[in-house]
């Protein structure tokens, strides 16, 4: 195993899963909700009483934050990232995220973030199948599909 070391960014990686964090820790705080993103998405598609009007400026703030930052960055500290997949693998990839967060009960920030800390056992379980899986893909992706 090799580290990219171009590509190595600890400390904006600690900024930003600290940044996650706090604002967790903030939006159950203030709101008594977990920030899980599958969850607030979900809340669209059967809105209660009063309860649109956060949620979409929740999810416009998401869209929003990476157009601010590259407003006021230095010019040349980021960079388009590389996909290596096509339109149709995109999609693909995208339907069987939603599957799963579908079918696991919440998204890997709602559990892996807000369920751990909560010392929940239902998001360890999820958290633990989440990186399990991830791992697999990896694995096979590496392994079997580049050496065939």
């Amino acid at each position: 195993m090799t580290i990219d070391w171009q590509n190595f960014t600890p400390w904006m990686s600690l900024s930003g899963g600290m940044l996650l964090g706090i604002a967790s820790a903030m939006f159950i705080l203030l709101n008594g909700r977990i920030l899980g993103i599958s969850g607030i998405v979900g809340g669209l598609l059967q809105p209660r009483s009063g309860d649109l009007g956060w949620r979409i400026a929740f999810l416009a703030g998401i869209a929003a934050a990476p157009l601010v930052f590259l407003w006021l960055a230095p010019a040349g500290m980021v960079q388009a990232p590389r996909i290596d997949a096509g339109y149709a693998l995109i999609v693909v990839a995208g339907l069987l995220v939603g599957f799963g967060t579908r079918y696991g009960s919440g998204c890997t920030s709602g559990h892996g973030v807000c369920g751990l800390s909560r010392l929940s056992p239902r998001s360890m379980v999820a958290t633990v199948s989440f990186m399990a899986a991830g791992f697999l893909v990896v694995f096979i992706a590496r392994h079997i599909f580049v050496g065939a």
